[in-house]
């Protein structure tokens, strides 16, 4: 289908001739994706579909009772601005909220924003330099504070500020300036035409963190005692074992939530937390079960009868990164240095002959089943941005003659060198079943090619920890090859690809709290991701994440594995539950019940 044809179908449902609805299954067809049709009709002047209306209609808040919840991989910071890991940011999504989330459909949907910008009510200018945001009124803060315009402002400049070395701060890299129009007014103004405007996440209070910002952000008591606008309030907080959330009275959800007290209980494995909730029933709700191998998850739906598996797929991808920097040299007292180069990762041989020995057809049937789908690309969704370009093939005998033709001899021992330089590597992963079965698959094919492999998993609490003293984090990547589940979070990959520029380099100098743990560099790749931040045509701008996601696969930087879904236990009698892969577990928690 043609633009200009695209574009008449806009106008027919502007006319009231066409449901949205049928506008956006046509775009899905074509393979363009719900965003990017909501994007289209936004253009044309359609307004912004609203959320469904939802089937629970509370008429109090409260007298649900408990609400029992387990992460196996548990969380050890709540502060949103400082984490590193979908643990805390799940944790942290108890306490804090967003200006606006994005519902299953893809489409924005207000939090603490009054309404969600558009052309139409002239939140977004014109020209992509700037969004107006409204914010609810009568949203206090659990300590009874009100929110303001100014605790948004604060976040920015809480996060851009380089000493308080937040993960976050490259999002904020093209904000020229955040102003308070009003008590309930914020505007943001970019440095350059900026298609994908949604630069805030959790909000957090100003009159809580102002003392620590910058320099001191690691000292603030509110890093695990939060003060947020939720549906919950603190209560109790033992890292890496428990927390405790109690009913926030003061609410600005009428009649909501529905359950008393949040007990959150951290530690173990994702099959206990699966078989607390789908077999005896000890459990509501468990997160982040789709790192159980399928097989397993179903026979625990079988014989348990207690509750369900719930998957999602949007942008996660299970990927091996490789490491373009040598993690075995120290300059300047810092491993995995900028200023070094990984000795035999960098040869297209090598890392051709890598991607050749991960079995992506044998790890999604034997130990993901519905909870994975092979994938060559590193972006898999929306449909829209999906490679076309890139294939995946499992040859042993290729990787050989690879290697071969690039000069790497075997020894006696049958492990390959050249130069004086042994194909020997360390592969991490976090300690968890199936991800150290794909570990295993890996090895016992690259051992058939000539490579020594030594296998390593770290703890979940510190492989996805934030202490820039732990040598053992994801984002220091002292290895050679880290197996690891990349999250893309909203329905755009802007924020998933940043992580491969320059100036995301997890280093000494910023403490590890940036995402470029690969420390790839490459002017090509900085060039098009500076060109997809300001592309205001959607199709050009897809066509750019494209070429993004080609120089990052053909060129070795990562071999993705599978597009991995969301999952979530759910015990049968709990409702509401949304297994939204565009946000967090309790993006809508304030929602859940349980049926009577």
């Amino acid at each position: 289908m043609t633009e200009h044809e695209i574009r008449a179908l806009a106008a027919e449902v502007k006319a009231g001739r066409l449901s949205r609805r049928a506008f956006v299954q046509t775009m899905i067809a074509l393979g363009a994706g719900a965003y990017l049709a909501n994007q289209i009709l936004a253009g044309a002047g359609v307004a912004h579909a609203q959320p469904p209306a939802k089937p629970f209609t509370p008429t109090k808040r409260g007298g649900g009772g408990a609400l029992k919840v387990l992460w196996w991989d548990a969380p050890t910071s709540l502060n949103p601005s400082l984490a590193l890991g979908v643990k805390d940011w799940n944790a942290a999504n108890l306490f804090y909220e967003p200006l606006v989330a994005f519902d299953l459909e893809a489409n924005m949907v207000p939090v603490l924003a009054a309404e969600v910008p558009s052309l139409q009510n002239g939140g977004v200018a014109k020209d992509g330099l700037g969004v107006t945001w409204k914010l609810k009124r009568n949203v206090q803060w659990h300590d009874g504070k009100p929110f303001t315009a100014d605790d948004v402002v604060f976040n920015w400049e809480y996060v851009a500020d380089p000493a308080t070395a937040s993960p976050q701060v490259g999002v904020f890299r093209n904000v020229k300036r955040v102003e308070a129009v009003d008590a309930h007014t914020v505007k943001v103004t970019f440095t350059q035409p900026t298609p994908y405007w949604i630069v805030t996440g959790m909000i957090i209070p100003k009159h809580v963190f102002a003392p620590y910002k910058g320099a001191k952000s690691r000292e603030a008591p509110g890093n695990n005692r939060p003060v947020g606008t939720g549906p919950y309030r603190f209560v109790d907080f033992r890292p890496g074992d428990l927390l405790k959330a109690e009913i926030n009275p003061n609410y600005h959800a009428a009649n909501r939530p529905f359950f008393d007290l949040v007990e959150v209980k951290g530690g173990g494995d994702a099959v206990s937390a699966a078989r607390a909730v789908l077999q005896t029933g000890e459990y509501d709700f468990a997160g982040e079960v789709a790192s159980v191998e399928d097989d397993v998850l179903q026979r625990l739906e079988t014989t348990g009868g207690k509750g369900r598996v719930s998957v999602g797929f949007g942008g996660r991808i299970m990927h091996v990164a490789l490491n373009q920097s040598d993690p075995w040299t120290e300059v300047d007292g810092e491993r995995a240095s900028v200023k070094t180069t990984h000795p035999f990762l960098t040869d297209p041989a090598v890392r051709g002959a890598l991607a050749l020995l991960v079995d992506r057809a044998s790890i999604q049937e034997q130990i993901y089943g519905r909870t994975g789908r092979v994938a060559p690309n590193f972006i898999n969704a929306p449909e829209r941005f999906r490679s076309k370009t890139t294939k995946w093939e499992y040859s042993v005998d290729k990787a050989n003659a690879l290697l071969d033709a690039g000069g790497w001899k075997r020894g006696a021992d049958g492990v390959r060198a050249k130069d004086g330089k042994r194909l020997k590597i360390l592969f991490q992963t976090v300690t968890n079943g199936p991800l150290q079965k794909v570990q295993a698959i890996v090895k016992q094919a690259a051992t058939k090619a000539g490579f020594e492999m030594e296998l390593k998993s770290v703890g979940a609490s510190s492989f996805y920890g934030s202490d820039p003293a732990n040598p053992d984090t994801y984002t220091h990547f002292f290895a050679d090859l880290q197996l690891q589940v990349y999250v893309m979070g909203p329905p755009d990959p802007e924020r998933l690809m940043r992580v491969f520029t320059s100036w995301e380099i997890a280093q000494k100098d910023n403490k590890w709290q940036k995402f470029n743990v690969w420390r790839f560099r490459s002017d090509e790749y900085d060039r098009l991701y500076r060109a997809a931040e300001t592309e205001m045509d959607p199709v050009k701008r897809a066509a750019l994440f494209i070429r993004m996601n080609d120089i990052v696969v053909q060129n070795g930087v990562v071999i993705p594995i599978t597009q991995r879904a969301k999952g979530a236990a759910i015990t049968s009698k709990l409702r509401g539950v949304e297994t939204n892969p565009y946000e967090l577990d309790f993006w809508n928690i304030a929602s859940w019940h349980r049926e009577t």
